[in-house]
């Protein structure tokens, strides 16, 4: 009898155990031991750069701190051919965030891209229209019909698109030209099209004297500001949700950092070195700007409100074919926590 038990017992027991075993050993292959980051690279030089939050984390190594104990490899991963290279990259599942302008995140989301919206990163980045030196040309309007060279599918497109909704204008008004940055600098510069919109890159060429700078989305009250956003995989979110939490937290020590106006002159110099742009041309695009406002990176109503009009426009203009609506791509959670943390912190210093 008391073998029989005893057989019985094993046959359950070993079963069991087997099964524990194989669960254990997938949680260990589950564990993170790298964190895939994707950034468009915007670097006119041989140095890789993101500008904004993204040079910070990189100078100060701060994302490696945060998980050198845990033994994980942080990956910055730089695309010179931005979002929509970014986003092919997320659908064959080989990074697991983003730092995306706003065009970029939209399409993907759009076409089935399973992201979640985690963070604002900038916002009210400024956009400049250039012309060729001495063109008659002052404003949108005068444009019309003109060749002009935007990179498409990322956030220049977008932010061109709500520059001309603002004035009652669509790309077809224009011959669009599909060029990379650096290439409609170039085209510019060779007088091969009349104009390109651009960011803080295209003051370079006004600087040589090889573009003239007729307004910029300031002078449209905004309209064709642009954003950028932390974005990750829905399966990365949902599965590592304390690597997540312990990431944007970290993230917050850059924010920090950046929203101190004394770091201005640091920021600019920092980004002038890893971009290869010239001081001069950073600090004449910044200012005006304040850095309490640009690099705020709440999910408040006025981000998501202009993300949403991003949506609505892209979807008037055919850039994505599902618009959809914003709040329900957020996962805020994350932030709130590093918030509150950060809160309790500073009034634990207080005290």
């Amino acid at each position: 009898m008391k073998n029989r038990f005893v057989r019985a017992l094993g046959a359950i027991a070993v079963p069991a155990l087997l099964g524990w075993v194989s669960l254990s050993a997938s949680v260990a292959q589950a564990a993170v031991t790298e964190i895939r980051i994707a950034v468009p690279d915007i670097g006119a030089g041989t140095n890789k750069s993101g500008a904004g939050v993204v040079d910070v984390l990189r100078q100060q190594q701060i994302i490696e701190k945060e998980f050198a104990a845990d033994g994980i490899k942080i990956n910055w991963i730089f695309f010179k051919g931005a979002g929509p290279v970014i986003n092919e990259a997320f659908a064959n599942k080989q990074v697991d965030l983003a730092y995306l302008g706003d065009l970029a995140a939209i399409i993907g989301k759009s076409n089935g891209l399973d992201t979640r919206l985690l963070s604002a990163i900038a916002r009210n980045i400024k956009y400049y229209l250039a012309v060729q030196p001495g063109s008659p040309i002052k404003n949108l309007t005068d444009l019309k019909g003109k060749r002009v060279g935007i990179f498409k599918g990322t956030a220049n497109q977008l932010s061109f698109d709500a520059a001309l909704a603002s004035q009652g204008l669509t790309e077809r008004d224009y011959q669009v030209i599909n060029l990379d940055m650096n290439a409609a600098n170039a085209a510019l510069a060779a007088k091969q099209i009349d104009a390109t919109w651009g960011v803080a890159n295209v003051l370079a060429l006004n600087a040589k004297g090889l573009a003239d700078i007729p307004l910029s989305s300031d002078d449209l009250n905004g309209a064709g500001s642009a954003l950028t956003a932390l974005v990750g995989s829905r399966q990365f979110v949902e599965e590592n949700p304390e690597i997540l939490a312990r990431f944007i937290k970290a993230q917050q020590i850059a924010v920090r950092w950046l929203r101190d106006e004394s770091n201005r002159e640091a920021y600019i110099k920092l980004v002038s070195e890893q971009a290869g742009y010239p001081e001069l041309l950073l600090r004449k695009d910044l200012d005006t700007s304040k850095f309490q406002e640009i690099f705020s990176p709440l999910l408040d109503k006025e981000f998501l409100a202009q993300l949403q009009q991003g949506v609505d426009i892209a979807s008037q203009q055919r850039l994505i074919r599902k618009p959809f609506k914003v709040e329900e791509w957020v996962s805020g959670q994350f932030l709130d926590a590093a918030l509150r943390d950060q809160e309790q912190a500073t009034s634990s210093a207080a005290r």
